[in-house]
């Protein structure tokens, strides 16, 4: 972090050149930019704000992003222009296949759905291990390119995977086994079905893997608009004010293609309405992956953490409440579910986690260092 102070020296009154020195200070930078906006998103993540950019003698941080990086010579133009059409092209191709990559889960979902319908027995269990691990590695593919993937210097910090597991699991089987725990069962493990003794909701697992073509476009829907509202911007408050509206729009487009989703996926399944807990948490991992790939892993890791758990222990307390003189720690879950069903718990967890995400991503993301890139953070 730059000391804010050192730079109010070297801005004095009394200095030749006061931006001399800060290009001193962040010459790396301003080498690395390839344009002006990167160099403003990086002064903004070393805390230089508009007020500090006036004692450089410049109206916000903008206009003295434009100065450093019409100080930094840039040798390299030509030997850039030569390659600029194989660049073209294999952009071409990487955007081809960003664009019909994160089709792959929700295809392949469909496609085990359809074989365990068709299966029995042993072959049925065989079916639902290969779809399983061909899912996550479609998804593991998905999320590795893309406006959703995370940077190299980002990887190994984010320990959300673990956490999101969990929650999908509980989609899978979570109500049927707080319905079941409710009514005194389960009775046995799950079969697989709707009506068995543990029923199984796979529907909600059809969404979610359809939803990663909508997540992923929107997600880089959000990344072209927030950079030409950067581009748009001269300052670093006109342009929080103008990405909040975008960063709402693209949430609310995402929660309208994820309930169109899910609307044709109990049709497609022969099977009852999907629970409405669905699109809470779908909207949760989507605004938890958006912080993620911009650096913010701190607050997706803790609220996934936290969501997770609450939904765990909602049938371990009904299940405690079994034993003797503890008839009361399932009180509180059992009315819940008395009241509105078993799918109230998820609405109520996922969808203050999401609430929680979505005003800390109106904050965190409508800065204009949250759209540097990761080599430029450093």
């Amino acid at each position: 972090m730059t000391d804010l102070s050192e730079l109010d020296r070297g801005a004095a009154p009394g200095a030749a050149d006061p931006v001399k020195v800060l290009l001193h200070r962040h010459r790396e930078l301003c080498e690395r930019a390839v344009d002006p906006l990167e160099i403003a998103a990086g002064l903004e993540a070393h805390g230089i704000t508009d007020r500090t950019a006036a004692r450089f003698r410049h109206r916000d941080v903008f206009s003295l992003a434009e100065e450093l990086y019409a100080r930094v010579p840039r040798g390299a133009d030509t030997a850039a222009d030569a390659s600029a059409a194989p660049a073209r092209e294999g952009d071409h191709r990487r955007s081809v296949a960003v664009l019909l990559l994160p089709l792959l889960p929700g295809t392949l979902c469909a496609a085990a759905l359809i074989a365990l319908a068709r299966t029995h027995g042993q072959t049925r269990l065989y079916a639902a291990a290969a779809g399983v691990v061909a899912v996550a590695l479609a998804l593991r593919a998905a999320l590795r390119r893309g406006p959703l993937a995370l940077p190299d210097t980002l990887a190994s910090r984010s320990a959300t995977g673990s956490w999101t597991c969990w929650l999908l699991v509980y989609a899978v089987l979570g109500d049927g086994l707080l319905r079941t725990a409710v009514a005194g069962g389960p009775d046995g493990l799950p079969d697989g079905t709707a009506g068995g003794d543990w029923p199984v909701a796979l529907a909600p697992l059809l969404a979610l893997t359809l939803a990663v073509a909508p997540a992923t476009w929107t997600a880089g829907l959000f990344l072209t608009r927030a950079r030409r509202k950067l581009a748009a911007s001269r300052g670093l408050e006109d342009f929080a004010a103008s990405v909040r509206p975008v960063l709402l729009g693209v949430v609310a487009l995402f929660l309208g293609a994820l309930a169109a989703l899910v609307a044709l996926c109990a049709p497609f399944l022969d099977a009852g309405p999907v629970s409405p807990a669905v699109l809470a948490l779908g909207v949760l991992l989507f605004v938890a992956r958006l912080l993620t790939v911009h650096g913010f892993t701190h607050a997706p890791r803790v609220i996934l953490m936290l969501t997770a758990v609450a939904q765990v222990l909602a049938p371990a307390t009904v299940f405690a409440a079994r034993l003797p003189g503890c008839a009361a720690l399932g009180a509180p879950v059992e009315a819940l579910t008395a009241a509105a069903g078993p799918s109230a718990v998820p609405v109520l967890t996922c969808g203050a986690g999401a609430l929680i995400l979505l005003v800390h991503a109106s904050r965190t993301l409508a800065r204009a260092s949250a759209h540097l890139r990761p080599e430029q953070a450093r």
